[in-house]
């Protein structure tokens, strides 16, 4: 590949300081990637009144999006492990005068999330990726054949450069572990149906897509 990689698992606390320095700015940071969030909402299909699990929800830049689509009937639970990133998300509820959102402040692998949902969205959430014990917990909240999509960065072909210039130092700032950035998908890969992965933004970028399984 274009930059090397780090064979080291995702860990929690440098994620935690991380994020806790970049919570006031979070949103103007991820600005352009903020098309890629849209196609991959749109992707999950969802319907009125249907429950989607926001795995990592940040600061919720994805509640207006993911609201818009279930309406009032519908539900969000955001889960977040950064106290600072979820007060910011806590804020954005309040503005907006949600009372369809639940905010769960948790490592998405201990989270206790009730009932099933009826749809799952990781965006920008390459640790989670990376942690079979998180997945498989949010798998076991879903209905059979509920939509998963997932999105984020990867490494383009090694001829790409560029891509790969803009991955390493996107990634430098956002995840724990550069491991597993040429297939992220792949340990939903196995868990789902239907499974399918996109290229975007040149491909420095994903969307993947499947169904829970009956």
């Amino acid at each position: 590949m274009g930059a090397p990689l780090v064979r080291r698992r995702p860990d929690s606390a440098p994620a935690l300081a991380q994020y806790r320095r970049r919570a006031l700015c979070y949103d103007f940071e991820v600005a352009p990637f903020e098309p890629v969030r849209a196609r991959a909402v749109a992707a999950l299909d969802l319907s009125p009144g249907a429950t989607v699990l926001d795995v990592g929800c940040g600061t919720g830049l994805s509640f207006p999006l993911l609201h818009e689509r279930i309406g009032p009937g519908g539900h969000i639970i955001g889960i977040e492990q950064s106290p600072d990133m979820l007060d910011q998300a806590r804020q954005r509820v309040r503005r907006r005068r949600w009372r369809n959102v639940r905010l769960v402040c948790s490592a998405v692998a201990a989270a206790r999330i009730d009932g099933r949902a009826d749809a799952a969205l990781f965006h920008l959430v390459h640790d989670i990726l990376r942690d079979e014990e998180a997945i498989d917990n949010v798998l076991r909240h879903l209905r059979p054949g509920a939509p998963v999509v997932a999105s984020g960065l990867c490494w383009a072909p090694v001829w790409l450069w560029p891509a790969n210039a803009f991955v390493l130092m996107a990634a430098l700032h956002s995840v724990s572990s550069l491991e597993g950035l040429t297939r992220p998908w792949d340990l939903l890969a196995r868990r789902l149906q239907r499974f399918s992965v996109r290229a975007t933004l040149g491909g420095a970028m994903f969307i993947a897509a499947g169904r829970c399984p009956a």
